[in-house]
């Protein structure tokens, strides 16, 4: 890998959501949290017992603190410090969130202040040589928004049209990137059938609609999008899996794989693929299907548990590639590893995938580490660790960069 340089104008980013470190936000999210906070904690080993970090782990997961976002990392306040860091790492590039129900905290009401915010920030970001992507949704929405039914309603798209309306109306001449949607299929699958998230339903039928109505959003946004300013490249941030047959060349397991890999990864994507500029996807999981039932291996897991194969990313991108013959964003691609035992590797075999594809003729234009900052994971809580940057919440929000950051950065300087 010290062999191939990427072109100059690769972006090399870190993603990141509102929700999960600006802190200090109220939505339908946080109303949730503070409801199931304690019943959290007190499933805790039922839950992740299995883990097999439990025992580290068991202090923070048992306590209803740890699922409350609070504070967040302070990023709404930090934020230039942590635009700071960013470049020292040697990055070009950026992904934040907007929060809905920061801009729009009563329906049709715009707070002044809050344009004014995140005006400020998209201009500090430039100051500091990062090319912002902005990401329109992913997953809050205000509490009124809520209350009407969500996306679950066709009628309430009209009110994510006029959000996506002001955002252009008032930031798309600093901007040349957008991501209307962040993986609508796990918002749907864990909020309608699953029951995990809120609103915590088990409806198949309830997840089409969302599923459809979520389409419906994307195509609308784009329309606006495209009014506002023609040059903006508009996207989305999918969830994709490199989905492969426990057994190849057995029939079952063949054929649960194509039907996976359609239902999960092409279903969403083939229904805006004339709505999108570019093709941008999150990286986490390569999963094997035994006859329609998910059987991955044991090791080497993360921290959540979850099977860990980062060269997984090399054929999924040129199956992207193939369908759709757009440029390619990673948008999420990272590793929960509080000790940071495998980052560095997960970074080393995810640039040698990304290698792999390019030299292969497939049009990568950009990779976004999933995160930036150590941040709020759903309903895990705080305790699972993202970050190329450690924040010591206990002590003063204190950033220290990774060990696996640095080696990103050093990365970044030789090989751009």
């Amino acid at each position: 890998m010290d062999k191939a340089d990427f072109p100059k104008e690769f972006y090399w980013g870190a993603s990141t959501a509102s929700y999960q470190v600006e802190g200090g936000a109220h939505n339908q999210w946080t109303v949730w949290e503070l409801a199931h906070a304690a019943e959290f904690a007190k499933t805790a080993e039922k839950r992740l017992g299995w883990l097999p970090n439990w025992e580290h782990i068991k202090k923070r997961a048992e306590d209803p603190n740890n699922y409350v976002s609070g504070k967040g990392v302070d990023h709404f306040n930090r934020y230039d410090e942590d635009f700071g860091i960013a470049k020292s790492l040697n990055l070009n590039a950026f992904r934040f969130g907007i929060e809905w129900s920061r801009l729009e905290p009563e329906e049709g009401q715009w707070n002044q202040e809050a344009i004014e915010h995140y005006r400020r920030y998209i201009k500090a970001m430039k100051k500091r040589g990062l090319e912002p992507f902005l990401n329109i949704w992913h997953w809050t929405v205000p509490t009124w928004f809520d209350a009407k039914g969500g996306f679950k309603k066709h009628q309430n798209i009209k009110y994510f049209t006029r959000l996506v309306g002001k955002i252009a109306e008032e930031y798309v001449d600093d901007l040349t990137y957008v991501i209307t949607l962040n993986e609508p299929n796990v918002f749907t699958s864990f909020g309608y059938v699953t029951g995990e998230w809120p609103p915590q339903e088990h409806s198949y039928w309830s997840l089409i609609r969302v599923y459809i109505n979520l389409v419906s959003a994307h195509r609308q946004a784009y329309k606006i999008l495209k009014a506002t300013k023609p040059s903006l490249q508009i996207g989305v941030a999918a969830q994709l899996a490199n989905i492969q047959a426990k057994r190849p060349h057995d029939v079952l397991d063949e054929l649960s794989t194509k039907v996976m890999r359609y239902l999960w990864n092409w279903w969403f994507l083939r229904r805006i693929r004339k709505q999108q500029d570019f093709v941008g996807f999150n990286y986490y999981f390569t999963d094997y299907y035994k006859t329609f039932k998910r059987e991955n291996p044991h090791v080497p897991l993360s921290d959540l548990g979850w099977y860990m194969e980062p060269e997984g990313l090399y054929p999924l991108l040129l199956r992207v590639w193939a369908r759709y013959k757009k440029p390619i964003f990673i948008t999420e691609n990272g590793v929960a590893d509080e000790q940071d035992q495998y980052r560095q590797w997960w970074l080393q075999e995810s640039i040698i995938a990304l290698q792999r594809a390019m030299s292969e003729g497939v049009d990568v234009r950009g990779y976004f580490h999933w995160s930036l900052l150590d941040n709020f994971e759903w309903a895990y809580g705080w305790w699972p660790k993202f970050g190329l940057v450690e924040v010591d919440r206990a002590h003063g929000m204190k950033r220290t960069v990774r060990p696996s950051g640095k080696w990103f950065a050093d990365y970044i300087k030789k090989h751009s």
